[in-house]
């Protein structure tokens, strides 16, 4: 991860590579500033120390091939790498409350590390989070607690929904019923 890391930060700093110049967002997160790019849909958020100008780590924002047009349209599974030295700062929550306060909405893996899950765990005292079932590109709400065994099915994710949407909205625009 470490080299993948300095790769990626050559890369914003050479004038002649894409990367190079993005555009700055207002992630709140005292000394990072933070750079956006949107390819096909999916977002990438690259943390960078300000007092260094040195890449931290990054987010990306992808598309999941399991969602249907209609899901797609308002879900995205976000994945983040960050140097050892980043890890445990909180600057992944800080870039996914900028997501979720601009209204956009998250959908988690198939499988989450302990960390992503307790970060996931703690945005839900904040956000709406739902547990869902994706089999054949359906959602199929399964409540705001499940049981372990269901907890760890593949089929199983969770879904957080961002600043002013509710369970019952997001499941319209969705096209999945709530019972």
């Amino acid at each position: 991860m470490e080299r993948e890391i300095a790769a990626l930060d050559r890369r914003l700093r050479d004038p002649d590579d894409i990367l190079y110049g993005l555009d700055c967002i207002p992630v709140d997160y005292p000394g990072m500033v933070f750079r956006h790019r949107e390819a096909d849909g999916e977002h990438y958020v690259y943390a960078v120390n300000a007092r260094t100008g040195r890449l931290a780590g990054y987010t990306v924002f992808n598309r999941l091939i399991e969602l249907n047009r209609k899901q797609d349209k308002h879900l995205r599974a976000a994945h983040s790498k960050y140097a050892r030295a980043y890890q445990r700062l909180g600057i992944a929550t800080a870039v996914y409350r900028w997501w979720l306060d601009s209204g956009r909405c998250l959908i988690s893996g198939a499988r989450q590390s302990t960390g992503a899950n307790a970060l996931w765990q703690s945005l839900g005292k904040r956000y709406t989070l739902f547990h869902v079932d994706l089999r054949d590109k359906q959602l199929s709400f399964l409540g705001r607690r499940i049981d372990a065994h269901t907890r760890q099915q593949l089929q199983t994710r969770m879904i957080l929904a961002g600043k002013d949407w509710s369970a019952q909205q997001l499941a319209v625009a969705i096209g999945m019923s709530i019972p």
